[in-house]
């Protein structure tokens, strides 16, 4: 049986998150985070990423944490999610 991964709010003002694979994208607004099993959309302002351990899959954000959204596994053939997803 896998371990599921963690997500860990702080008073809207950090986040940290374990199960990471990779960043899809970020920006002070925005940031993309690719998980094993799917994907998690943050949202806020002035966001940053602290820490960053793929090794270990874990990453910490700081920030306005506005809200943290769920997706689905992406195809990787599938193009324009990012496009989708911000409809």
């Amino acid at each position: 049986m896998e371990n599921g991964h963690i997500v860990s709010i702080d008073n809207r003002e950090r986040i940290s998150v374990t199960d990471v694979t990779d960043i899809e994208s970020f920006n002070e607004e925005l940031i993309l985070l690719i998980l094993k099993n799917g994907g998690l959309i943050i949202k806020g302002q002035d966001l940053h990423i602290q820490k960053l351990d793929l090794e270990e899959g874990r990453v910490l954000i700081t920030g306005a944490i506005g809200s943290a959204t769920y997706t689905e596994k992406k195809d990787k053939q599938e193009k324009g999610f990012l496009k989708k997803i911000l409809k």
